[in-house]
């Protein structure tokens, strides 16, 4: 399947949110309460507008969407934010819905978001697909955890770093 892959803009947002949403139930469905859904699903609107200025950057916002214009992925990267910076650019999120798996559109939106540049990500402990991904793409895991905030229910996360490719 082909996809047309863009700089999102802030006439997204709604879009992004509602498929970022439907995106975590289908990847962390396993590993979130019902409760952590209901509470996402209800901040929809809120989480639009804080969404739609994030969007209107020159920083990477890369969506996919597909043959019926529909989003069905977004990357997301800009400066790093940690605190012992392990590189200068962060990959903040990538998703695809679970219909787009094994098509390429990951890769896809990994490439439009970092292109080959050394890069670093967290991701869940828990989640090994992703973290296979990653490992295909160039990111090893250096060793530094951490727990999400409580509302995201303290799961644990790994730090993988990318050097050059």
């Amino acid at each position: 399947m082909e996809y047309q892959i863009r700089q999102a803009a802030g006439g997204d947002a709604d879009a992004v949110v509602r498929m970022h949403t439907r995106a975590h139930e289908e990847c962390y469905g396993h590993l979130l309460s019902a409760a952590f859904f209901d509470a996402r699903r209800a901040s929809i609107p809120e989480r639009v507008e804080k969404r739609r200025p994030y969007l209107d950057s020159a920083e990477p916002r890369i969506i996919a969407l597909d043959k019926g214009n529909e989003i069905v992925g977004f990357a997301d990267a800009g400066r790093g934010r940690d605190d012992d910076l392990p590189g200068e650019l962060e990959l903040y999120s990538i998703y695809t819905l679970g219909r787009t798996h094994g098509t390429g559109l990951g890769e896809a939106l990994l490439r439009a978001a970092l292109g080959d540049l050394p890069a670093y990500l967290w991701v869940l402990e828990a989640n090994p697909r992703a973290q296979a991904f990653y490992a295909k793409n160039g990111f090893q895991p250096d060793g530094t955890r951490k727990l999400l905030s409580p509302d995201w229910e303290e799961l644990p996360e790994i730090r993988m770093v990318r050097s050059d490719i």
